[in-house]
């Protein structure tokens, strides 16, 4: 299969280092681990296996700048990250080359995810002169009250791989707004683009120390506990599964740090018989489900299609998944590429085949292609879900959509919330009096009403149970890295006039 992977117009931008302290450094032990393109299996290059000393270094830069950074005026730090918001735009196409290289994704899908990282920089420049106290009548005479928010300090972020850009600007982008300076954990299978953000941070002149990114594959536990652990670090921010963020929570209770999770999803995404266009629901829910070949925490995983017009959704659901194209991201008219790896294919086949031994059809696809190479799997349709299938439960994250029949609204709203977790939920209606209940009733932090992409910085994103807790992007987001003060000034006594 033919993949060539076009050059980096800047190729100074494909960095196989650490970025510390605004040095570009290797581990201390020299220890490297490698990076293979996940379409092809080949090696992409090496980075550092940085370990607890060398995540020390890290932090000790972050703590030092700190001081400093945090008295810069808001309006110099909303430069800084404008700066480096046009330094991304202006870099776009290699940057999207960097993210199909390593994550797979098709061409056309890294550039909108290039375009939707620059989008939190541009975000969160605006919003960093705009972080106001309150003055607070008193309730003692002569007192005054009033708030300052502050940098809650210095923060450490672990990222995921599926977004490799966008879920790094969109922590690093309000926690520098807020005057925080950031150790960044990069994902071990996607860590060259965020070294070239971290250049691009560079050449917009961001002071060294104040954005620190650290590379770790087999050493990520043990980098993971010194960043969640040590005392100088005030905030956590991470975005991955649920099982791993109970394990970075319990340690970062042993220093009460303020925490803001992202985890796990497993979107409902519901069809009532009453919509207007069917077409536009059947394409909402193949850009919800199949985005990134499935491989995103808000995707839909369960569809739920009520009787009445099942069949006929179904039908039309499946057409449009049969004109894909399945091939490495460079590929040319490529519309969906690999799953990341070869644990993350297996799970999607015991998915599939844990569907159809309990009944369920499959409609299109349902198989590996090895013949594409190692981490191919056909873009699949399944039809007759049950409820006590894997899907039903479990997260697929990858290129599965089954479809679920049901007949009222009472009963599809208790099987969407049956989940442990509640990030996303979606459905389509044009009831306006069923718009209002549903969305209300779901439990879940963001619903899309007609719409299968939510995705946006405008719009709060996170979720509620074990899906996590706080909100990235919107002007929520920046309140994840400040805290309040209040100040209260006393004896001040009132002027009587005795005219």
């Amino acid at each position: 299969m033919s993949h060539t992977v076009p050059p980096l117009k800047d190729p100074s931008l494909f960095i196989e280092k650490c970025y510390v302290n605004g040095e570009w450094v290797t581990a201390q032990s020299g220890k490297t681990f490698e990076v293979h393109d996940p379409a092809t299996g080949k090696l992409i290059g090496t980075c550092p296996e940085f370990d607890a000393a060398d995540t020390q270094k890290a932090i000790d830069a972050a703590v030092a700048a700190f001081p400093k950074f945090r008295t810069t005026l808001a309006r110099e730090r909303a430069r800084m990250l404008r700066r480096w918001y046009q330094l991304v735009v202006d870099n776009a196409d290699d940057l999207a080359t960097l993210i199909t290289w390593e994550n797979g994704k098709p061409l056309a899908d890294a550039r909108g995810e290039v375009n939707y990282a620059a989008s939190f920089f541009e975000w969160f420049s605006e919003e960093a002169p705009r972080v106001y106290g309150d003055t607070i009548p008193a309730t003692v005479a002569g007192n005054r009250v009033l708030t300052l928010k502050e940098p809650v300090g210095v923060v450490g972020l672990i990222t995921p791989w599926n977004f490799p850009a966008a879920m790094i600007t969109r922590k690093i982008g309000p926690a520098l707004a807020a005057g925080c300076t950031v150790v960044a954990k990069s994902p071990g299978e996607t860590p060259f683009t965020a070294n070239a953000l971290a250049e691009l941070a560079r050449r917009a002149g961001i002071p060294k120390g104040v954005v620190n990114i650290v590379t770790a594959a087999k050493n990520t536990p043990e980098v993971g506990e010194v960043i969640t652990t040590h005392p100088e670090i005030r905030k956590i921010s991470f975005t991955g599964s649920t099982g791993v963020g109970k394990l970075l929570m319990k340690q970062a209770s042993s220093t009460v740090k303020k925490v803001s999770w992202e985890l796990g999803g497993n979107a409902p995404f519901i069809v009532f018989d009453d919509v207007e266009d069917l077409d536009a629901a059947v394409a909402g829910a193949i850009a919800s489900k199949f985005r990134s070949s499935g491989q995103t925490c808000v995707c839909a995983n369960r569809i739920y299609v009520q009787k009445g017009i099942y069949d006929e959704f179904a039908k039309r659901f499946a057409e449009k998944v049969r004109a894909f194209k399945l091939g490495a991201g460079f590929g040319e008219g490529v519309t969906h590429g690999p799953v990341i790896h070869s644990r993350a294919i297996e799970k999607v086949n015991e998915h599939v085949r844990d569907a159809e031994s309990k009944g369920a059809k499959v409609v299109v696809g349902g198989n590996k292609v090895p013949s594409l190479g190692p981490n191919f799997f056909e873009l699949t349709v399944l039809t007759g879900m049950t409820k006590d299938m894997k899907i039903a439960s479990e997260e697929t994250f990858g290129p599965v959509a089954g479809l679920f029949p049901f007949e009222t609204e009472e009963e599809v709203v208790q099987l969407a919330n049956r989940a442990e977790v509640g990030l996303a939920a979606y459905f389509y209606s044009s009831n306006v009096k069923r718009i209002f209940r549903v969305a209300e009733a779901l439990e879940v932090g963001m619903v899309g009403v007609n719409t299968g992409i939510i995705s946006d910085p405008a719009s709060p994103f996170g979720g509620v149970k074990q899906s996590g807790f706080g909100r990235e992007g919107s002007k929520y987001g920046i309140d994840e890295y400040l805290v309040v003060k209040s100040v209260t000034i006393g004896g001040i006594n009132p002027i009587i006039s005795r005219l």
